[in-house]
Order: structure tokens, then C-alpha cells, then sequence
């Protein structure tokens, strides 16, 4: 039997002189489970219709519990598509009361499904940062992406959402938008993305947000399994690892979070979960987790994490 050979992200970190280890613990993100509406090309957890994996009353208990006797500054909530969890209203009143920023993810599909009617009330009563996924501000390509129909749905949801205060100066309630490339290459600069978010959304459908976040698609899930089909994963692969950029060590979200997956074991963040890394490369469950790690804990690594230190980052 011969030991575990290092990933070549772990040789590129010993090649710069360079440890990713944890700082102070801030944030809890809870993954409520892999049901989803869509079925994304660039999910890097295979979430879609067909997943039944949730999160049950029991782990939510123990999510709460772990948020009333540890003092996370921020508490996340993704999945899938949280909507999709019963229960996910009574989770949001809960933990806001815990946090001072609450955070939950949405496709805007999800969100406007008749199910989920109460929800963005009940986000803006209890000042729930929205996360809302928009590939493009094409709908041309939008719609290739997730499906006929589903841009002016998600227009819809967005100017909704506008309408209770989300997005508008001067009512402290945050509405930041999520993109990411719909193919094997990398996103363009933050800043020139965002731009164009708001010249499109805002001029010409009026639709106003607080900030854009654009990220590289990791090579996991059901995206890795569309890379190796259209024979682009060692091209993607490599361009990541040559995007190789230093200067996001710092800021990596890995280093201040615990991911909680929706059985409610615990990773350093989402791809490490998607990855079946485990925090501590132990399995431990949230009702273990009665204090924060320590800082300087080393953080398991694997060649994906080329995407969140590619160009400016994943923090």
C-alpha cells in the first residue's frame, strides 16, 4: 500500500512557499440538499429533479442548535434549490434571530413557484441577503442554459423583488446576483461583468442590484462529467492551473467557514463537499461541533480548488 500522492494544487502551494490553513471561523454555510428545478451544466454538485437527497427536521434542529451556542457573523443557505426544502421558512425565521447576516441562494425559478409565495416576505421581513444565479443578460443564451421560458420568469423575480425593497438604495435589504461561464473558459473581470449586469438590467428592464459576483466553473459534478464528454477537461484543467493567482490565498472562503452538507456532516466549503473532502479529513457531524477550529488547521486540498485561486478568485 503506498501513501496518498499530493494533488498538483498542493505542489503548486509547496512550490510557492505556501500553506492554505484556516483563519478565524466567521460564517456557517448549510447546504439544505440536492433537489433541484434546473439541471445545470456547471452544477459542481449534480443537484436536479431527480435528487431526493434534503435535509430532514433533525439536522435543521442541530443547525440551529450550533448557531445559538457558536457566534457565526454569517449563515448561508444553498442547496439545490433551497425553496425545494419543507420546512426552509421555519430554518430562515430561526436563524435569523442567530446571525447578523443571513444569506440565502435562489435560481429565481425556484423562488417563483407558487410554493415559495411566502418566502420573499419573509425574507424582507427578516433581512435575508438574496443570492440570486443569472448566467448572462442574454436570454438567448439564458435560455439555452436552463430552459425555455426561464429568463422572463427570472426578469420577473428580480423586478418582484425590487418591488419589496431588494436592490434599492436605502433599504438595506441586498440583493447580489451570481455568474458563471456557461462553457470550459473563465469569467471576465468582476468588475467589467458587473458593468454590463447593470447597464443591461437597468436600462433595459429597470431591474437594479447591489453587486455581481462572477466565478470559475469547478471541475466537479455534473460539470467535470460535461468536460470529459466533450473532451475539454485537461484543457480547462490546465488554463485553471495556469490562472494560478497567489494573492487569493488570503481572502479564500475556506479559510473563515463550515459548510454543513445536508445529512449535516461538515467540510471547509461546498466543492470540498462535492469532493467527499471531509473538515479535519474526519467525518463529524454538526452535533459534534461545540467549537470553532483552531486557526492555522490545515485545509484539505484537491485539483479543484485551481478554480477558486484562478485570476481573482473565489472569496
Amino acid at each position: 500500500m503506498t501513501d496518498k500522492q499530493p494533488s498538483n494544487f498542493q505542489k503548486t502551494l509547496d512550490r510557492h512557499n505556501l500553506t492554505l490553513t484556516r483563519d478565524a471561523t466567521t460564517m456557517l454555510q448549510v447546504n439544505v440538499g440536492l433537489a433541484c428545478d434546473l439541471l445545470c451544466r456547471h452544477c459542481h454538485l449534480e443537484a436536479g429533479p431527480g435528487r431526493t437527497e434534503m435535509m430532514n427536521s433533525a439536522v435543521m434542529t442541530e443547525i440551529v442548535a450550533c448557531a445559538r451556542r457558536l457566534p457565526f457573523t454569517d449563515i448561508d443557505l444553498t442547496g439545490g434549490a433551497p425553496e425545494l426544502l419543507p420546512g426552509l421558512a421555519d430554518l430562515v425565521v430561526s436563524l435569523a434571530a442567530l446571525t447578523p447576516r443571513l444569506s440565502v441562494r435562489t435560481n429565481l425559478l425556484a423562488l417563483s413557484r407558487p410554493e415559495s409565495a411566502e418566502l420573499p416576505g419573509i425574507y424582507r421581513d427578516h433581512r435575508v441577503t438574496i443570492v440570486a444565479s443569472l448566467p448572462t443578460t442574454n436570454p438567448g443564451q439564458t435560455e439555452a442554459q436552463r430552459g425555455s421560458g426561464v429568463w422572463a420568469r427570472s426578469l420577473a423575480m428580480l423586478k418582484f423583488l425590487n418591488s419589496l425593497g431588494y436592490g434599492m438604495e436605502g433599504s438595506g435589504l441586498e440583493l447580489n446576483l451570481v455568474s458563471n461561464p456557461s462553457g470550459a473558459f473563465l469569467p471576465p473581470p468582476q468588475a467589467q461583468a458587473e458593468k454590463k449586469f447593470r447597464h443591461d438590467l437597468e436600462r433595459q428592464h429597470g431591474i437594479r442590484f447591489n453587486r455581481l459576483f462572477t466565478f470559475a466553473n469547478v471541475p466537479l459534478g455534473r460539470f467535470r462529467n460535461w468536460l470529459e464528454r466533450s473532451g475539454n477537461l485537461e484543457t480547462y484543467q490546465h488554463k485553471l492551473e495556469r490562472s494560478f493567482n497567489p494573492c487569493t490565498l488570503p481572502g479564500l472562503m475556506c479559510r473563515s467557514l463550515i459548510s454543513v452538507n445536508w445529512d449535516g456532516y461538515l467540510y471547509d466549503c461546498d466543492f470540498n463537499l462535492a469532493a467527499g473532502l471531509f473538515h479535519g479529513e474526519q467525518r463529524r457531524h454538526i452535533s459534534q461541533f461545540t467549537a470553532f477550529p483552531r486557526e492555522g488547521t490545515p485545509i484539505p486540498v484537491g485539483d479543484h480548488c485551481f478554480a477558486c485561486t484562478a485570476g481573482s478568485g473565489f472569496t
